[in-house]
């Protein structure tokens, strides 16, 4: 096992009526910025919960935070704090929401030239100062309301970056498993293949001796193969189901699992371009990467593609090669059974052209990832040729 050091400062407060307990969490001398997404919380009594909580405190909002928040949008809500003299951000939302409220906290204090420094040129290590997040979790995926991570789409730019710091931990984050009840069901798929593809990340590369962390990691993914089903239940909705679907997506990404191991995600980075360039959505960027990207680095993952098909897939053949052919197809067949589509022709997407824009668009941003650091712009385009 590698050394590592670990830190998570975030409350969690779980369960159903939650999101009541914000008035006591939150100073009550704050001047306060609720910060969502497209109006959802409006419809499904999340907003009225919340406004409700914070009657007696100063509160401001910002709504229209888009997925895959763009940057000139969170630079009016950086505006609209500093004009406002903010000094609390509370995030009611998912990831999005999320990650754009930990960009604004930074931003709001960045005393450079452009906030857009913060993720071209890699500066989350450096920051000094952020406002204080609080978060309502309304869609859960990324893991953002238990971590440090924050993603940005620049569409002016047509890149989708991300910086990571612990300045932007939250300080608290309300996960009511009810406030999913409303969501439809891509959106819950979505989030189970999110939080799914996070797990392997940090868990398919190569072997370190860190058991801890591979039965933590494979904990997780029998969990989500366990509750799929359940979670995607919508008549009615399943409490016990949804209680922990939201419950894995937040461990799947709260860095527990990832220290001391080694971690790839070339996936995710070449899923951003995706999203950037073709607007797949993020977890549909994902599911058509991931299993091109094992039969590209097959060799490299032996060990750890041969532990998680024995482990987790019940693949147990004792060829090497057959369990990996295999495993593979049996991760894209519990894709499959989530309505996840794996490949790029699925959504019209011709994947010679995919692969020869994407590639010029990695180009620009140095990509480099692989556990291994050996996956290129001119890898990300080879493996995406494979996803017809």
């Amino acid at each position: 096992m590698n050394n590592f050091e670990f830190y998570n400062p975030t409350k969690i407060i779980f369960g159903q009526g939650s999101i009541s307990k914000i008035k006591k969490l939150i100073p009550k001398k704050s001047r306060v910025l609720m910060l969502y997404g497209g109006g959802s919380i409006k419809k499904n009594g999340v907003y009225l919960q919340v406004a409700d909580a914070l009657r007696k405190h100063e509160l401001f909002e910002f709504g229209g935070i888009e997925s895959n928040p763009d940057y000139s949008t969170l630079m009016k809500a950086v505006k609209l704090v500093k004009k406002n003299k903010i000094d609390f951000l509370l995030a009611v939302g998912g990831g999005s929401v999320i990650d754009g409220t930990k960009f604004v906290a930074v931003a709001s204090r960045y005393q450079g030239e452009d906030p857009w420094d913060i993720l071209s040129q890699g500066l989350g290590k450096s920051i000094k100062k952020a406002l204080p997040i609080g978060v309502v979790l309304t869609l859960p995926a990324t893991g953002s309301e238990m971590n440090r991570n924050s993603v940005i789409s620049n569409r002016k730019k047509d890149l989708k970056l991300s910086f990571g710091s612990e300045k932007v931990f939250p300080k608290f984050s309300i996960l009511d498993p009810k406030v999913t009840y409303s969501l439809p069901q891509d959106q819950i798929r979505n989030g189970l293949v999110d939080a799914y593809v996070h797990i392997l990340e940090q868990y398919l590369t190569y072997p370190v001796g860190a058991v801890v962390q591979d039965r933590q990691a494979e904990a997780l993914l029998m969990t989500i193969h366990e509750i799929a089903p359940k979670a995607l239940q919508t008549d009615p909705p399943d409490y016990d189901a949804r209680a922990n679907y939201m419950w894995v997506c937040s461990n799947a990404l709260n860095h527990l699992i990832g220290v001391g191991v080694p971690q790839d995600w070339a996936t995710h980075g070449i899923g951003h371009s995706l999203t950037a360039l073709y607007g797949l959505a993020h977890a549909e960027s994902l599911a058509v990467v991931l299993p091109w990207l094992l039969w590209y680095k097959r060799e490299q993952k032996q060990e750890k593609l041969l532990q998680y098909g024995y482990r987790i897939l019940d693949q147990k053949m004792q060829k090497y090669s057959e369990r990996i052919d295999r495993t593979i197809e049996a991760l894209s067949s519990f894709f499959h059974s989530l309505g996840m589509p794996t490949t790029l022709t699925s959504y019209g997407l011709d994947p010679d052209k995919v692969a020869e824009e994407v590639q010029a668009n990695l180009a620009k941003q140095d990509f480099n990832r692989g556990e291994h650091r050996d996956i290129s712009a001119e890898d990300a385009a080879a493996i995406l040729r494979l996803s017809r």
